[in-house]
């Protein structure tokens, strides 16, 4: 990298920081897309993870973590995988390690979603997986995976069996995703829904206030009356010009 100039250098450096890459990874990034960090990032998230996985490894890791009795990783052994990563079962980084696996359920992970996603995300060791957490945390910083993994989240968090998500469940998943974002009317959103709503949430307002939240700006600017949004949606403008909670200008 010495032979770089130092604005190249610094990319180089901040690419590696934000992504969690290898120099030679940001280095052929950057250069694909000549020199322009945003497309570098583009270029990087675009291509899936060399397969450097041992799947020997990957069993042996899978039967230390699956239950004794079941052929499947339960609450016990995600518990225990989160204590070797030395991160909180509720850490956001969970979620995204359960959207390259593909997991279906929130809290299991079948063999072939277990080994599967550890091969995606290319490591076959907790230290490989616990050094790929900077770089899966920063894939929430790319907009379309950031709205792939919110979709994700709504069938992995549901009960088994139903089609829409209870509401402190999908309440819990919203401040965690959108602590992301930094939406600053989700304590409103909230409030709202355990006041005025107090039911399961469907996956159409699901989807849509991910929608609302990039488009609309938080003092409804730009919000039309007559625009499609669930009513849902709707009953919450309402509820925060009734409240004061924004001012409103037509």
């Amino acid at each position: 990298m010495h032979k770089l100039g130092r604005g190249s250098r610094d990319k180089v450096q901040q690419f590696m920081a934000i992504t969690g890459a290898s120099e030679k990874a940001a280095l052929q990034a950057l250069k694909a897309s000549d020199w322009h960090l945003e497309g570098a990032f583009d270029v990087f998230y675009s291509q899936p993870q060399i397969a450097v996985a041992n799947t020997r490894h990957l069993e042996e890791l899978y039967n230390r973590y699956k239950e004794p009795d079941a052929d499947m990783i339960m609450v016990e052994g995600i518990s225990q995988l989160c204590n070797d990563l030395q991160v909180d079962p509720q850490d956001i980084v969970m979620l995204v390690i359960s959207w390259h696996m593909k997991a279906s359920t929130m809290c299991e992970f079948t063999r072939q979603e277990f080994i599967g996603g550890l091969q995606s995300i290319g490591v076959d060791s907790i230290e490989k997986l616990r050094e790929k957490l900077p770089s899966l945390r920063a894939e929430l910083k790319d907009d379309q995976k950031f709205r792939e993994i919110y979709n994700f989240a709504f069938a992995w968090a549901r009960e088994k069996g139903q089609k829409s998500l209870a509401l402190e469940t999908a309440i819990g998943m919203w401040r965690l995703l959108f602590a992301e974002r930094n939406w600053p009317l989700i304590d409103y959103w909230c409030q709202f829904l355990q006041v005025r709503h107090n039911k399961a949430i469907s996956r159409d307002t699901w989807a849509q206030l991910l929608e609302f939240v990039k488009t609309i700006d938080p003092q409804l600017t730009n919000y039309d009356e007559e625009g499609a949004w669930p009513y849902l949606i709707d009953e919450f403008v309402d509820y925060l010009k009734e409240n004061g909670l924004v001012q409103h200008r037509r």
